[in-house]
């Protein structure tokens, strides 16, 4: 999943830099979700070893830092996406004003996004600590755990389900339940006649949709878990049943990283035309590898006949050369 999710993003981010399209704020959209796709997959190897040695290695510092990486990202991911919907209505809407945006506005709004995500994300840093607690066999046990009150967490926790599922959700329904209407109405007097194709918009329309399902699909079960833990302590469950459901939703939550950039692959033009182009340059490349060395052996072909032409000693030569080598 880990070397997946990697690759997959960094190509991912090496087609955007190198898409004749990168001007667009779809694909500057797609540049913010692969960043933060990869800042999430970055914590994989530090869980897992966490796992596996049932106990924290990276000291204070990795605690504050790690467990905010994951909020940071979450919340990056989905106000871009809300942003993606946003900007898909306003052109659909407005066209005119979003011809009028420039590079430097998109850029702004990309920092505002990791602004508000890196606030949203700073009492969890903060207020995580390492902890330290006794274990059967005398062996001492570190974990990292918030250092604030139960309400008080219980309450934080519910904000960023709020901010991260339930507000962005409510957004982006209402956005596309616009959006449909306004597809319906123009469908209704069509200037022209209808095509079979989708057009540009409804297929980036569809995009969008579809990683937004996938990312709630991802996420959602890994909060209702976490909601469902802080408001009901008394769980009929065994320990080692709750530790393998959360060990479940929480690979939930990094798959997601790994399925976007197949998504971007599948549902986007430009993404398809410069894997296209790629394979087409390669092609050429290849080809004419082959026909300069199919070139080269028959031109080496013909300088060795034409050498052994020249070389070749008439009757007379060769007898005068053997006598003379004779005295």
């Amino acid at each position: 999943m880990y070397v997946a999710g990697v690759a997959g993003n960094v190509y991912t981010l090496a087609v955007m830099c190198h898409s004749t399209r990168c001007a667009a704020p779809m694909y500057s959209s797609i540049v913010s979700l692969a960043l933060a796709d990869l800042l999430y997959l970055s914590t994989i190897p530090f869980v897992v070893c966490t796992y596996l040695a049932q106990d924290w290695y990276f000291g204070d510092l990795g605690c504050r830092l790690l467990l905010s990486l994951d909020l940071l990202t979450m919340h990056a991911s989905i106000f871009t996406l809300t942003l993606m919907c946003a900007e898909r209505y306003l052109a659909v809407t407005r066209p005119l004003d979003t011809l009028k945006r420039s590079q430097g506005y998109r850029k702004v709004t990309a920092g505002a996004v990791w602004s508000v995500s890196l606030l949203l994300t700073l009492p969890m840093m903060l207020m995580v600590t390492l902890s330290e607690g006794g274990k059967a066999g005398g062996r001492v046990k570190r974990m990292c755990a918030p250092t604030w009150s139960v309400d008080a967490y219980r309450t934080y926790l519910t904000v960023l389900f709020s901010t991260s599922i339930m507000a962005p959700g409510i957004i982006i329904g209402y956005l596309y339940t616009r959006l449909a209407r306004t597809y319906l109405e123009s469908q209704r007097n069509p200037p022209h006649k209808k095509e079979n194709k989708r057009s540009p918009r409804q297929k980036v329309l569809i995009m969008i949709f579809t990683i937004v399902l996938v990312f709630w699909a991802c996420f959602l079960p890994f909060w209702i878990w976490q909601l469902v833990r802080l408001y009901n302590s008394s769980l009929q469950l065994t320990l080692q049943t709750q530790k393998c459901i959360n060990y479940l939703v929480t690979c939930l939550t990094y798959s997601n990283s790994c399925i976007n950039p197949f998504l971007y692959t599948l549902l986007t033009k430009n993404y398809r035309e410069y894997l296209r182009n790629r394979h087409r340059n390669f092609y050429k490349f290849t080809s004419s590898f082959r026909k300069r060395g199919s070139n080269l052996q028959c031109s080496w072909g013909r300088t060795s006949d034409e050498g052994e032409k020249l070389q070749t000693p008439k009757p007379g030569e060769h007898q005068a050369k053997g006598f003379c080598h004779s005295i």
